[in-house]
C-alpha cells in the first residue's frame, strides 16, 4: 500500500503493473528495431504484443482507478505511436510515401487526441478514454506490418485517431457549455 501524500487514503499498486509497462516498452523498442531492419515477420507480432501489453496495463489500472498507472499507460501509448509510427514514416518515406504520410497523420492525430483528453481532464471535464480506439490502432499497425499492407491499414489507423479526436473534442465542448 502506498500513501497518497497525506490525505489518509491508500491505494494498492500491483507488482505486476510495472512489469506490464516495462514489457510493453521493450516490445515497442523491438517493434521499432524490426521495422528499421525490414523484418515484417518480427515487426508485426511484436507490434501486436506491445499493443496487448499496453492495453492490459491500461485495463488493470482502470479497474483500480490508479491515476499513476493510467498516466504511465498513456505515456506508453504515446511511445508506441512515436516509436512505431515514427519509424514506419522514416523507413517508408522513399519506397512507400503514401504509407509514410499516413504514419505521420496517424501519429499527429493520435498525439492531438491525447492532448485534448489530457487538457479536458485537467480542466475537470469528463473526457472519456476507451481502449477500443487504441486497440484498433495497434491491431491495424500490427496487421499492416505483418501482411505488408501499410499503405491502407495506416490510413485506417489515422482515421480512427481522427474520430477519437473529434469525439474527445465534442466531449470538451459539451462540458464547456454546461
Amino acid at each position: 500500500m502506498q500513501s497518497d501524500g497525506g490525505s489518509g487514503s491508500t491505494r494498492s499498486r500491483s507488482v505486476s503493473d510495472p512489469l506490464w509497462l516495462a514489457g510493453g516498452a521493450a516490445l515497442v523498442a523491438v517493434t521499432a528495431g524490426a521495422v528499421l531492419s525490414g523484418s515484417r515477420w518480427t515487426s508485426g507480432p511484436a507490434a501486436a504484443a506491445a499493443g496487448a501489453a499496453i492495453l492490459l496495463a491500461r485495463r488493470r489500472a482502470g479497474r483500480r482507478a490508479a491515476s499513476e498507472a493510467l498516466m504511465e499507460s498513456s505515456f506508453l501509448d504515446r511511445a508506441f505511436d512515436g516509436g512505431v509510427l515514427g519509424t514506419i514514416a522514416w523507413v517508408s518515406r522513399h519506397a512507400e510515401p503514401i504509407a509514410a504520410v499516413g504514419a505521420l497523420a496517424a501519429l499527429s492525430l493520435s498525439f492531438l487526441a491525447a492532448y485534448v483528453r489530457a487538457r479536458g481532464a485537467a480542466l475537470g471535464y469528463g473526457v472519456g478514454e476507451s481502449g477500443l480506439s487504441a486497440g484498433l490502432r495497434y491491431g491495424l499497425v500490427a496487421a499492416g506490418l505483418w501482411l505488408d499492407a501499410l499503405s491502407w491499414t495506416i490510413w485506417v489507423a489515422a482515421a480512427i485517431s481522427a474520430l477519437s479526436l473529434l469525439v474527445r473534442a465534442s466531449q470538451v465542448v459539451k462540458e464547456e457549455r454546461v
